[in-house]
């Protein structure tokens, strides 16, 4: 716990396709943020080829979420492993269960919650347009993904912004 104390730490949550990743990488090189992906973890994971991989793979393809303790772990690890004394964890926590594993593992809480909000329209186009050839990236899936989020994700951000951490970013470029 000691080491997550010293950290500056800012957690980014928004749904599949609202540009938490674009974003992230942009913060984290222009402030020099060690940027820890809890979704590029998970497909790392998935890569290895391991049996938990495996696991995580099924979880993913049915558009549930990843259970606490593996994605705390992995997220733990990444952060360990960093030299950055701030860290911005992009796409974590997805629901209460992750925020309270992850507040009871680290011993604290984030510094800064930044929350994407995006409509579901554009969240849809933009997932569908990205091809990426990820397992997640179908219209059967991205609904999925969609409901999880709204019914997991906004209790993690309504929590935040009771303590005054959640900060509210509309994620639709005003160019059109």
């Amino acid at each position: 716990g000691f080491l997550f104390t010293r950290l500056i730490k800012i957690l980014h949550i928004g749904g599949p396709g609202s540009g938490k990743g674009t974003q992230c990488s942009r913060i984290a090189s222009d402030f020099g943020f060690s940027h820890v992906s809890a979704g590029d973890l998970l497909r790392n994971e998935i890569s290895a080829g391991t049996d938990q991989g495996e696991w995580i793979l099924e979880i993913i393809r049915e558009g549930r979420i990843v259970p606490s303790e593996i994605t705390v772990e992995l997220v733990r690890k990444a952060i360990e492993s960093s030299t950055a004394k701030r860290v911005l964890i992009d796409g974590f926590p997805r629901c209460e269960e992750n925020r309270i594993a992850f507040e009871k593992i680290t011993g604290t809480e984030p510094d800064l919650v930044l929350f994407f909000d995006c409509p579901e329209d554009e969240m849809v186009k933009r997932l569908l347009s990205r091809n990426q050839g990820r397992v997640d990236d179908n219209i059967e899936t991205i609904k999925k993904r969609l409901k999880v989020f709204e019914s997991l994700n906004l209790p993690v951000v309504e929590y935040y912004s009771s303590r005054g951490k959640a900060h509210k970013q509309d994620s639709v470029s005003r160019e059109s």
